[in-house]
């Protein structure tokens, strides 16, 4: 059965509802079912739609292999509160299903849910003008020609007398207005959804977001203040998990090295762990909040196989826009979590299923939930807990680059408040405007093509070693010799092929030369006594 991804955009989860339904509708088998002495034509048992439908969740890349079959006969329920499907008889909305061999049928009628129209995006990201759109803000005014041409034949002592106060006049003109700290509060938020809105692909992140939600000292915060182990710190305590949560936690992610002032019995773990769950699941909203959970689904579209450093990306700016107190939460609990079910020594906390599987379903629900009721809220929770347990600590860390973007353009703009005089002088009387720094991204490449480029790259670089190493005159001959053997050890190939050519040249000219003919030795006369 064909499937295709969903991608990032306005209404993702009603998307993704219709496509499961969909393919649940063209794949499911159809077969004749005997029950209470009657033959029910093109109908299906609960359980074989539970297995049908179970394996296509874990198949699908929209999905994933973390959907459990509980799971599944919960979407049933939904499909049957729905009339996606429908029992024998023409009974939904008020029935219910379990994992049994009751008969069910799929209704004549459509069970796709509309999705709205949207309006044609006129905005983009940014909710009010920028500062580069602010009057006068990087603009000033240049001097014309005739000024200067006037105070040339101004005599020197006069000109000097009301230098001062022409001088005066000058800067209060070209006064520039500095950067305000509600300025570089813009700016923060401005470059962080610019390259949030790049990596997602979407035109504009109104249609995923609502921007009166962002509020860019979250950003700052969760930016800067980050204390040694990389967790961000909190300046209101009491916004920050309880000691004895604390306490809790770090037993389980260091068990069973744990404090041992504490009880330990049978079963101690899974009482702490009973502890923890019900403190995440008393809090009043999600850790990812309300507010971002439309953000947060369409961010599971880039969670592929092929588009992982992609997603770990997305995740990173995403969490920067939580408030400090969630990001702190949720980073501790994804980093306890995720040494528990790596954590070998530790004991079973669930008789029935592993422990991985019990962290991502026991608290994928206290992480990414909506307002309102969504279909699919927990099958997109599982997912998406399963992708933080596995990349937490890239997730979690502060982007470099994002960080030194902001630097640069806050110091940009704080330079470009200079005198006039500082700056060439167009020739027309028109108004010049500071140009402000673009930031690029670069084109994603294939494996294949990097391993390509990587050898070609570090063989060229070798062989320009090598040739520093032949005509370089400050090297000795001792050295250069001892520099080439050992280049020739490691890098034969490079050597060979440097020395194939000059080889074959000398084997050319070493051809036998003709000794020219012997000179004809001219006898010279015998020495005598007698002569």
């Amino acid at each position: 059965m064909s499937s295709h991804i969903i991608t990032p955009g306005p209404y993702r989860a009603t998307k993704l509802w219709n496509e499961v339904t969909r393919l649940f509708r063209a794949g499911m088998p159809l077969k004749k079912h005997r029950q209470n002495f009657r033959v029910y034509a093109c109908c299906f048992t609960a359980s074989s739609a539970v297995d049908w439908l179970h394996e296509m969740l874990r198949c699908n890349s929209n999905f994933g292999p973390d959907v459990t079959r509980q799971q599944t006969v919960q979407l049933l329920k939904k499909f049957l509160k729905n009339h996606v499907i429908e029992d024998v008889k023409g009974r939904w909305g008020t029935e219910d299903l379990e994992d049994n061999n009751i008969l069910y049928r799929f209704p004549s009628t459509s069970p796709l849910k509309p999705i709205p129209c949207l309006a044609p995006a006129t905005s983009t990201i940014r909710r009010r003008p920028s500062l580069r759109d602010k009057e006068g803000f990087f603009k000033f005014k240049s001097v014309k020609k005739h000024d200067k041409e006037s105070l040339e034949n101004v005599d020197p002592a006069l000109q000097a007398c009301h230098g001062g106060q022409s001088h005066l006049a000058d800067e209060q003109k070209l006064q520039r207005r500095e950067l305000t700290a509600e300025d570089e509060q813009e700016i923060w938020r401005d470059i962080t959804l610019t390259h949030l809105q790049r990596i997602l692909g979407v035109v504009s992140l109104n249609e995923v977001l609502d921007p009166c939600c962002i509020n860019p000292q979250n950003i700052i915060h969760n930016m800067t203040k980050v204390n040694k182990h990389g967790v961000v710190a909190l300046d209101d305590k009491t916004n920050d998990l309880p000691h004895w949560v604390l306490s809790a936690m770090k037993s389980l992610a260091n068990w069973p090295k744990y404090d041992s002032e504490q009880p330990s019995y049978p079963g101690f773990e899974r009482d702490v762990f009973k502890t923890v769950s019900d403190y995440f699941y008393s809090l009043p909203l999600p850790l990812l909040t309300f507010e971002l959970y439309e953000l947060f689904i369409n961010v599971l579209g880039v969670l592929q196989p092929q588009c992982e450093r992609v997603a770990i990306e997305a995740l990173q700016l995403c969490t920067l826009l939580l408030p400090p107190a969630s990001r702190r939460k949720l980073q501790l609990l994804m980093r306890m979590v995720s040494r528990i079910s790596q954590n070998v020594d530790m004991p079973r906390l669930h008789p029935a299923i592993s422990t991985r599987t019990l962290m991502v379903h026991t608290f994928s629900g206290c992480i990414l939930s909506s307002a309102e009721e969504c279909d699919l809220d927990e099958l997109l929770a599982t997912r998406l807990v399963s992708f933080l347990m596995d990349h937490q600590q890239s997730i979690f860390s502060v982007p470099e680059y994002l960080l030194n973007a902001i630097s640069d353009h806050i110091q940009h703009l704080r330079t470009v408040q200079v005198p006039v005089d500082s700056v060439p002088k167009p020739e027309s009387g028109e108004d010049v405007c500071i140009p402000v720094p673009m930031y690029t991204f670069c084109h994603q490449i294939s494996g294949a093509e990097f391993e390509e480029q990587k050898l070609t790259s570090s063989q060229k670089a070798m062989e320009e070693l090598l040739e520093i190493l032949l005509t370089d005159q400050n090297i000795s001959e001792k050295d250069r010799r001892k520099k080439l053997k050992q280049f020739q050890k490691q890098y034969p190939d490079i050597y060979k092929r440097r020395f194939a050519s000059s080889a074959r040249e000398n084997k050319t000219d070493s051809r036998p030369k003709i000794k020219p003919p012997l000179l004809s030795i001219k006898k010279s006369k015998a020495f005598s006594i007698r002569s």
